[in-house]
C-alpha cells in the first residue's frame, strides 16, 4: 500500500475535527509507533487548533488554510506561550496538514508553507567528569549498606552514564537485553527504533553485580524478565529512577541539580570532548536528527571557551 493513502484511512473531506482527530490518534500510535504520552501531546495541540478553527466557522479539517493556521499561532503568542511550544505546535499541524492530504481528507496541504517560530534552545545541564565520578563513587561507597537497592542504584548510574540512554527506555529494559560478553545493551527507542548501545567495564561490572547479588533480593512472583526491580519486585518506575539521581547527584558538591536526562547529556558532552564525531553520538543517543545532537557541541564549547579564558595569556 502506498504511503500516499494506507488501508483503512482513506476518507472524504467532511469528516468532521472529531472523527478525524481519532483517526490521526489511531495513525500516530499504530501507525507511526508513538507513545501515549506523545499522542496526547499532539492530539491536545489539535484539539486547541479545532477550537479555534470551528470560531471560524471551519467545521472541518479539509477547510483548514495558511491564514487559520497563521491566526492560530499569532493567537497562541498572545496568550504568552513560548517559542519552544510554539515551534512544537506549528510542526504538530505540519505534519496534520500533509497527513490530511496524503488520506485524501483536504485537497490541499495548508500547513505546507507554516513558517516555525525560532527556537531558543538553552544549553543542556550537565556534570563535569569529575563530578560523575564522584557521584558514582558515592553510590558504589554507599551500595554496601543498602543492599539490593543499593546495588541496583549503582548499576542504573553505571549504565545510565555510560550509554547516554533515556530513563524510559532504561526501565524497559529485560534481563536479555544485556549482551554480556560483547559488552552491548538492546534498546527499543522511541517509534519502537530498536538500537544496540555499547557500554564499558565499570558498567559491566556494576550490572553483574547487581544480576549476581542483587536481584535476587527484589525478585517476587510479578519481577518477570525486568532488569531493574523495583521494592516491591515489579519492573522499576521511571519515577523511582529520577528521585534517586537526584539525590546521588546531591551529594556532590557543587554538582548542578540534574537527573537522568542529566546524565544523557552528560555522557554525550564528554564524548564529544573526547573525541567522539557528532555522527557517532547521534546513533548512541537514538537520535532521529543530527540536528538534536548539534546542542551538545555547544555544551562543549561553552567549556572550551571558559577554559581558555582561564587559562590563555592572551585571553
Amino acid at each position: 500500500m502506498s504511503d500516499r493513502v494506507r488501508a483503512g484511512d482513506e476518507q472524504p473531506a467532511g469528516g468532521g475535527w472529531g472523527r478525524t482527530l481519532d483517526a490521526y490518534a489511531t495513525h500516530l500510535s499504530l501507525e507511526r509507533g508513538l507513545s501515549p504520552h506523545t499522542v496526547r501531546a499532539y492530539v491536545s495541540d489539535l484539539t486547541d487548533l479545532a477550537e479555534h478553527a470551528r470560531r471560524l466557522r471551519v467545521d472541518d479539517p479539509g477547510g483548514l488554510d495558511l491564514r487559520a493556521l497563521r491566526g492560530w499561532l499569532a493567537g497562541q503568542q498572545s496568550r504568552g506561550r513560548s517559542r519552544t511550544t510554539l515551534a512544537r505546535r506549528a510542526t504538530s499541524v505540519r505534519v496534520f496538514t500533509g497527513w490530511l492530504v496524503r488520506t485524501g481528507r483536504a485537497p490541499i496541504d495548508a500547513g505546507a508553507l507554516l513558517a516555525t517560530p525560532r527556537r531558543t534552545r538553552p544549553l543542556p545541564g550537565a556534570l563535569r567528569a569529575d563530578q560523575m565520578r564522584a557521584v558514582l563513587d558515592a553510590a558504589a561507597s554507599a551500595a554496601a549498606d543498602a543492599g539490593s537497592v543499593g546495588l541496583r542504584d549503582v548499576a542504573v548510574l553505571e549504565l545510565l552514564y555510560a550509554t547516554g540512554i533515556r530513563v524510559g527506555e532504561l526501565v524497559g529494559l529485560d534481563v536479555g537485553d544485556i549482551d554480556h560478553e560483547r559488552h552491548l545493551v538492546r534498546v527499543l527507542g522511541k517509534g519502537s527504533k530498536q538500537r544496540s548501545v555499547p557500554y564499558g567495564g565499570p558498567a559491566s561490572d556494576a550490572v553483574v553485580g547487581w544480576l549476581r547479588r542483587g536481584r535476587a533480593g527484589l525478585t517476587t512472583a510479578v519481577s518477570g524478565p525486568a532488569l531493574f526491580l523495583g521494592a516491591r519486585g515489579g519492573r522499576v518506575d521511571p519515577r523511582t529512577v529520577r528521585r534517586m539521581v537526584h539525590a546521588r547527584v546531591a551529594v556532590v558538591d557543587d554538582a548542578p541539580d540534574v537527573g537522568p536526562h542529566g546524565l544523557r547529556h552528560s555522557a554525550a558532552t564528554h564524548l564529544l570532548e573526547g573525541g567522539a564525531d557528532l555522527r557517532s553520538v547521534q546513533e548512541l543517543l537514538g537520535h532521529a536528527s543530527l540536528a538534536t545532537t548539534q546542542i551538545y557541541t555547544h555544551v562543549s564549547a561553552d567549556r572550551l571557551r571558559s577554559a581558555y579564558l582561564l587559562a590563555h595569556p592572551r585571553a
